[in-house]
C-alpha cells in the first residue's frame, strides 16, 4: 500500500471513530429514562397510608418525591379485612384489598354511582372507587355514631342498593308486615302468635342483602347459604363457624320455605 493509500485508510478511521460514538449516542437516547413512580394516597388515617398501587405503610415511610409507600410488605394487603363480606376494619387495608385487580374491575367500578342521586357521577377509577367506598357509610351506623361491627369499611359492589329496585319490592310488600321472629322459630310460627299467615310467595322478597339490613343489623355481612330457614339473621351467641350475627339469604328459590327453621337464626318473615 503507498504512503498516500495508508494516510486515506487513516483518515477514514479516525473519521468513523468520531461518527459511531454519535451513532450509539442516538440509540441509548431513544431508550430513555423509566418513568418515575408517583402515587396518589389516601388522606383519612392518621398512622396509615395506602397507596394507589395497593401498599399501605406507616406516613413517615411515605416516599416525599413519588407520594408512596415502599416497595415492601405484601401488596394488596387484606389484612383485617372478611372476604366473605368484603368489611375491613381499617380503612387503608380496605382500600388495598379493594385495589387487587381480581376482586376489583374498572369496568364494573365506572358503573357505580358516587351518590345514589340519579345526577350523581360515577367514579372514574379503581382507586376512586376503593378511597370512597371503603368509608363507613350510614349503613354501618346505628344509634348516630355507634357502629354495627369493627368490620364497618366496606368495598363491596352489591352493597350499593337500588333506590328504584327498593322502592318496587316495597310496593309488592304493601299489605305485609315484614317481622323479625325470636330465634329458633320458622315464620309459620312467627306470624302466628300474631294471628297471622306467612305468605310464601313473599319470601323471595325478603331474599335479598338490601331488604335484610333495612330490618336486621347484619353485622357488616350478608352472605349466600343453603337453608329452609332463610332469609334469616344468625344469632350473636352461635358457634363462630356460623358467622354470628351475619345475614343469610339462598340462592336456591326453591327451598324457600314458611316451616324452616335453625336453632341458631331468626327468621324475616313476611305476615298478613
Amino acid at each position: 500500500m503507498s504512503t498516500s493509500g495508508f494516510s486515506l485508510f487513516l483518515a477514514v478511521l479516525h473519521l468513523m471513530g468520531f461518527l459511531f460514538p454519535l451513532r450509539v449516542s442516538a440509540i441509548r437516547k431513544d431508550i430513555g429514562f423509566l418513568e418515575e413512580r408517583s402515587c396518589r394516597t389516601t388522606v383519612q388515617g392518621r398512622y396509615l397510608i395506602s397507596d394507589d398501587e395497593g401498599n399501605v405503610c406507616d406516613a413517615l415511610s411515605l416516599e416525599s418525591r413519588t407520594r408512596c409507600c415502599p416497595w415492601k410488605g405484601e401488596r394488596f394487603s387484606c389484612h383485617g379485612c372478611n372476604l366473605l363480606s368484603q368489611c375491613c376494619n381499617s380503612y387503608e387495608f380496605c382500600v388495598s384489598c379493594c385495589l387487587n385487580p381480581s376482586r376489583t374491575l374498572l369496568e364494573k367500578v365506572v358503573m357505580v354511582k358516587v351518590a345514589k342521586p340519579d345526577t350523581a357521577g360515577t367514579y372514574k377509577s379503581v382507586f376512586d372507587f376503593c378511597a370512597g367506598r371503603c368509608r363507613h357509610n350510614s349503613e354501618s351506623v346505628v344509634h348516630e355514631n355507634a357502629y354495627h361491627s369493627e368490620f364497618h369499611h366496606c368495598f363491596s359492589l352489591t352493597s350499593n342498593a337500588s333506590g328504584a329496585n327498593l322502592t318496587q319490592i316495597e310496593t309488592r310488600l304493601l299489605g305485609i308486615d315484614v317481622i323479625v321472629g325470636s330465634q329458633g322459630d320458622s315464620c309459620d310460627a312467627v306470624c302466628k302468635t300474631r294471628g297471622q299467615l306467612c305468605v310464601m310467595n313473599k319470601l323471595s322478597l325478603l331474599n335479598q342483602c338490601d331488604v335484610m339490613k333495612r330490618y336486621m343489623t347484619c353485622k357488616g355481612s350478608c352472605l349466600a347459604s343453603a337453608g329452609a330457614d332463610q332469609p334469616a339473621e344468625v344469632v350473636e351467641d352461635a358457634p363462630r363457624d356460623l358467622y354470628p350475627g351475619a345475614c343469610l339469604y339462598t340462592r336456591t328459590q326453591s327451598m324457600l320455605s314458611c316451616d324452616g327453621s335453625h336453632q341458631h337464626t331468626r327468621r324475616l318473615c313476611p305476615c298478613a
